[in-house]
């Protein structure tokens, strides 16, 4: 089968010639060894687009309405095929009773203050969803105070965002139901545990900002989309509103939109001593921002532009007064942080507190008077403390090699809680004394494991143009080399999101099983601050691509694994990644795990908030980028005839982010190309979305089914071990 009119044909022989002999030898890599299977009919359609003189087809272009009777029936089709053939894998069951085992440890969020109380919240192992907790001392007895479990019979109402009123009296939350990004917002009585009658509708990525008198919040919503096409209609036109509570949402105040812009987003913030609300707006997903802000101790107060275009990205962290710190990109790849008067906005004016350095600013806040400086040094964790002009006070002392989360407060706190966590290290929550600089644990779960039989390494290779990029590679100690070792390797690369270190019971069961994990650290990211991010965007998006199959080659060439052994997986602009990858290099994987992947690369724009990505991608409507889409996309390169490694995609019917019709027009094109024995399935959740949110158990079946699939697919011998007595986490210090 072939997706591309003539002309098209041509442009990417030019783009791929190289590959094309390579991608042709039979059988693939990891050629399954089960029995063939009958895939679903999925009919073609004749339907052609003309890009800049550049005829394309897209043939399974019905796939794209979600709620035809057709597409119903096509997905419970290819469903039936998929658990068919998952059923058929031994080790399944086994690998799922292990996840439990694994799953089934307490978790506990980093704790927030607000009003003189506590907030976290806690998972007591196999919960679908954490529970929300609260105390007014940390030796009172916790009290719940939001159960997520109770707001439907199967786990899949999520709590999505929660604000505490600054008198700690009032809870603002929303949640998300089955995945979806479209949020409520209720709010909750803290004292008596009732909801108020208040209900906000129609919430998108927004953020929830209390007026200091906690009379009202300020948040951000789109207009009210067609029911039967709100998981997929384009949204535009963002509007920043402030709800008074004890009035219906019709009754709201719109503090501040654009009708001119339609692609702008809002997000409002308001200042710890109530003087200001800060609003940030957001083009896409390009972290470059405008900053405005609103007097509000003075009622009619208009909106006023301190930053007025988007030319770096800004990030607020508290204000002195009419002094605003920030985060800035400006003039700093890497960030520094600056403190801008806004009675003397001129950058001429801006003072310069903590100057750009080696390593990647991560976050910032000021706590205790102090600024708290997170940052990445190749991807790793570092702590610093600053004073208020800039001086180094201390570095906080870490366990390791690993990620700290949290680390937020407000500036006349003298403690804060992080957390951190490793590859084999379980999340632990600590307490920070920020007067003495020292860390006591406050949580630290148990799992059933023993983390000092594994180990962590950071392997730096060279890309395809000679760029350096690092990767970690966790395995069991006393790894053999021999090329034998199956592995998964795991990567990201895009809109400036780093992939650092983290503990998982999923992976853990897959090194258990003698599997290698590894996450590379690719361009498009943003480990190496916004140089590295702009490295794997646009025209330079196949960077991306070369850093992740370079890294494949280093392991094969190390003898960590071989191509047969070797499994590549990843999620959203992962899925991405993954599905140009084994395009590209088809000889060079045993199996490919795409999830919730963006794979159609000419019409992802006109869905929900697709559009926003151009900011990374590009466009089809640009005849440039045009080209340099058209040669990458997954959906436009797969070949008949090619033999393509094991493949099972994965989605979700209720992803309104990157719509499930991306997963299901790649796996009926590849079905239809796939030349050798290898299984080409597509795993389709119900009730679920992009992934936050997702219950307990659907993880789990999620993963023994990824698991079940490579064991399968890379001829893995060990199997999951039962549990044996229970291993205290990893110390840390």
């Amino acid at each position: 089968m072939t997706l591309r009119h003539a002309t098209l044909v041509a442009l990417l022989a030019a783009a791929f010639g190289a590959n094309t002999a390579l991608a042709q030898s039979c059988p693939a890599p990891g050629a399954s060894t089960g029995p063939s299977l009958t895939y679903p009919v999925s009919k073609k359609v004749d339907q052609t687009d003309n890009y800049h003189g550049t005829v394309v087809a897209d043939p399974y272009r019905w796939l794209e309405d979600a709620n035809s009777a057709e597409t119903k029936e096509w997905v419970t089709a290819q469903n039936k095929v998929t658990q068919a053939y998952l059923a058929q894998i031994p080790q399944r069951a086994a690998i799922r009773e292990r996840l439990t085992q694994l799953w089934n440890y307490e978790r506990y969020s980093v704790p927030g203050k607000e009003g003189g109380r506590y907030f976290y919240s806690r998972n007591d192992g196999l919960q679908n969803q954490s529970v929300l907790y609260t105390q007014k001392s940390l030796t009172d007895t916790p009290r719940v105070l939001l159960d997520p479990n109770t707001m439907s019979s199967d786990g899949t109402v999520a709590l999505a965002g929660l604000a505490v009123s600054p008198d700690g009296k009032l809870l603002a939350y929303s949640t998300a139901a089955s995945g979806s990004d479209w949020n409520e917002i209720r709010v909750r009585d803290i004292e008596t545990g009732k909801d108020l009658e208040d209900h906000v509708k129609w919430v998108k990525f927004s953020s929830t900002a209390w007026t200091k008198d906690g009379k009202g919040f300020f948040y951000s919503r789109y207009d009210e989309p067609k029911e039967a096409t709100k998981l997929a209609d384009v949204n535009y036109f963002q509007k920043l509103y402030y709800h008074r509570i004890g009035t219906p949402q019709n009754a709201d105040i719109l503090v501040y939109d654009r009708p001119d812009q339609k692609e702008w987003g809002f997000g409002g913030h308001t200042t710890d001593d109530g003087r200001y609300l800060v609003i940030t707006t957001t083009k896409g997903t390009a972290p470059k921002y405008r900053i405005s802000y609103k007097d509000l101790s003075k009622p009619d107060s208009k909106v006023v532009d301190l930053i007025d275009n988007f030319d770096a990205g800004y990030d607020f962290i508290d204000n002195v007064g009419s002094v605003f710190y920030f985060s800035t990109d400006r003039n700093a790849p890497k960030k520094r942080i600056v403190a801008i008067d806004v009675s003397k906005p001129q950058e001429s004016n801006w003072k310069e507190i903590v100057a750009e350095n080696a390593d990647t600013l991560a976050g910032a806040d000021i706590i205790n008077n102090q600024l708290v400086l997170k940052y990445l040094k190749d991807a790793r964790s570092v702590v610093r403390i600053h004073d208020l002009k800039g001086k180094q006070v201390r570095e906080v002392a870490l366990p390791g090699i690993g990620s700290v989360g949290g680390l937020s407060g407000k500036r006349g706190d003298s403690e804060t809680f992080y957390s951190f966590t490793g590859f084999t290290t379980p999340t632990t929550i600590y307490r920070l004394n920020l007067k003495t600089g020292q860390s006591t644990v406050f949580r630290q779960p148990k799992v059933a494991f023993d983390p000092a039989d594994y180990e962590t390494r950071q392997q730096f290779y060279t890309s395809k143009d000679g760029t350096k990029v690092p990767m970690f590679i966790v395995s069991k100690k006393g790894l053999t080399l021999d090329g034998q070792n199956p592995t998964y390797l795991y990567g990201y690369g895009g809109f400036n999101i780093s992939m650092t270190p983290a503990f998982s019971p999923a992976n853990l069961a897959w090194m258990e099983m003698g599997g290698v994990y590894v996450v590379a650290n690719l361009r498009g990211g943003g480990e190496y601050g916004e140089a590295w991010h702009q490295a794997g965007t646009k025209l330079q998006k196949q960077n991306v691509f070369d850093d992740f199959i370079g890294a494949a080659e280093w392991l094969v060439a190390n003898k960590v694994t071989s191509p047969k052994k070797l499994a590549i997986g990843g999620g959203s602009n992962g899925g991405l990644l993954v599905g140009a990858a084994m395009t590209q290099r088809p000889d060079l994987f045993g199996a490919a795990i795409p999830a919730v992947g963006v794979l159609d690369m000419l019409r992802f724009h006109k869905f929900t908030i697709g559009w926003a990505w151009t900011s990374d991608y590009g466009s089809s409507e640009n005849p440039e980028e045009f080209k340099a889409l058209v040669k990458y996309s997954p959906l436009h390169n797969l070949k008949a005839g090619t033999c393509y490694p094991a493949t099972m995609v994965t989605t979700a019917d209720h992803d309104d982010r990157v719509v499930p019709a991306h997963s299901f027009k790649y796996a009926a094109a590849a079905q239809a190309a796939q030349a050798g024995p290898a299984p080409i399935l597509i795993r389709i959740e119900t009730k679920a979305g992009h992934g936050a949110g997702k219950p307990t158990t659907k993880q789990i079946e999620e993963v023994a089914d990824r698991w079940g699939f490579l064991v399968r697919e890379l001829n893995v011998g060990e199997a999951p071990k039962a549990a044996g007595g229970s291993h205290q986490g990893h110390q840390g210090h």
